[in-house]
């Protein structure tokens, strides 16, 4: 048996005992990283360390303190409620306004991962208040990054149109942004009416007649008190029992959550010197998030106590764990392995969709732009023949290796689940595995089926 089919085999191994035994998967991943790197490719510790994640554990670190700090002082609170007024008080919109806000950062330049880090806690924050579903609102977020992850002068979109350029192929900038955006767009929609999002108009329409009640029965109670009392003192009863003190006390909730003070004022400072520091002077958003949340905890030390206790670490740990064994099996060569057996089948159409699985497979575990920079130049010895149209081919590589970004195991996945407050993170974390796992299984076929077979480009 191959060095690298045993290395595949141990990885079913691990998620097969993580499943089945409730063991942290990063854990276990650690143990076979160093096995099979040791004993089975004769790694030494520094080639197997080679590809712990040190960016990606930073990012995660250091965006969940951040937002710890902006829970603790009631900033994510004040982000709600401004949500809330953005859209005139329909909570069914916000999964659309996340979609939107998320995607015009990527379109600009944002790289994906900083814009999910920037938007995934305060659309998550959000859910939770609301009782959205935290996986409708994460894809919404990861889906909307890489909806607008491919246009021409966005980090992916430069990426693909380089290497396209490059390898000497026939590509249209426009033709991979559209069919990105198209696809991710399709995918947001299925994902918000199967997930609940219709059911929040209905409970918006619910909740307003229920308002309109409580406000009237109010109304009429108070009259009636007033008219049986001389003293006032019923309408001072009714604003302290019933109906009335639901209204009052839900309106000093509200009131409290939409001031500003000094502590919430700074935060917000903070979240927008995150987004300039890395939309504009492209500086690391794991590296600012940190260096930000030590600002603020140095002058808020009571709202930050307990802020570093909130960090996701067993997400850490789960992530690196598994994206530093995926690096054993790049340095073992599996991965190349794998790829150059498909591209010799021969058949064009069966190698352009294996490859598109490929893509998808290992793209849910490692860097969607390492994918693509090695998926790509594989695909030119049959894009040469002819017979597949290089424009189609380039887009649904592209797009194969990028939406299953929502997996638990890539960064944005990741993200999604550190970010979540008040969750079971091992039912979030199996239910991202899940969804990723139906993205991986049916969007390869479909963007093999809708711009390969019928030979664009």
């Amino acid at each position: 048996m191959s060095a690298e089919l045993i290395s595949i085999l141990v990885l079913v191994v691990v998620f097969v005992i993580a499943t089945t035994r409730s063991i942290n998967m990063g854990a276990l991943a650690f143990a076979a990283a160093f096995g099979v790197g040791g004993l089975v490719a004769d790694l030494d510790a520094d080639k197997i360390f080679a590809g712990f994640p040190g960016d990606l554990f930073v990012v995660l670190v250091g965006v969940t303190y951040l937002f710890a700090i902006a829970r603790a002082n009631g900033t994510t609170d004040w982000l709600v409620h401004a949500s809330i007024r953005l859209v005139r008080g329909r909570v069914v919109l916000i999964p659309w306004v996340m979609f939107v806000l998320t995607g015009a950062l990527t379109a600009i330049g944002a790289v994906s991962p900083a814009a999910v880090a920037i938007v995934a806690p305060i659309a998550l924050s959000f859910a939770a208040r609301y009782s959205i579903s935290p996986l409708l609102m994460g894809a919404m977020v990861v889906h909307g990054a890489q909806g607008g992850g491919f246009s021409p002068i966005s980090i992916y979109g430069s990426i693909v149109n380089g290497i396209v350029e490059r390898e000497g192929l026939p590509g249209s900038e426009i033709a991979l942004f559209l069919a990105s955006l198209i696809v991710n767009l399709v995918i947001a929609a299925i994902v918000f009416v199967l997930f609940g999002g219709l059911k929040l108009s209905r409970a918006e329409e619910t909740g307003l007649d229920r308002r309109k009640t409580a406000d009237v029965t109010a109304d009429t109670t108070a009259d009636t008190t007033a008219d049986t009392t001389t003293d006032g003192a019923g309408a001072g009863t009714v604003a302290g029992t019933g109906t009335g003190t639901v209204a009052v006390q839900e309106l000093d909730a509200d009131d409290d959550a939409s001031r500003l003070n000094p502590a919430r004022i700074a935060t917000l400072a903070a979240l927008v010197a995150l987004v300039v520091a890395v939309l504009v002077f492209d500086l690391d958003a794991g590296l600012t998030s940190i260096t930000l949340a030590v600002l603020l905890s140095t002058v808020w030390a009571e709202d930050s106590r307990n802020a570093v206790s909130q960090i996701a670490w067993p997400t850490v740990l789960l992530i690196c764990g598994v994206l530093t064994y995926v690096g054993v099996l790049d340095e073992m060569g599996t991965i190349d392995w794998a790829g150059e057996g498909v591209s010799d089948i021969g058949v064009p159409l069966l190698s352009a969709v294996l490859l598109c699985y490929i893509g998808a497979l290992v793209s849910a575990f490692a860097s969607s732009v390492g994918i693509m920079g090695a998926l790509i130049p594989l695909a030119v010895p049959f894009l040469a023949q002819g017979e597949i149209g290089a424009i189609g081919m380039v887009a649904a590589l592209a797009v194969s290796a990028t939406v299953v970004d929502v997996s638990p195991f890539s960064t944005n996945g990741a993200l999604v689940l550190a970010a979540a407050p008040g969750v079971d993170r091992e039912r979030f974390f199996r239910q991202l595995m899940m969804y990723g796992g139906i993205v991986v299984a049916v969007v390869p076929a479909v963007v093999w089926l809708a711009l390969v077979v019928p030979d664009w480009g």
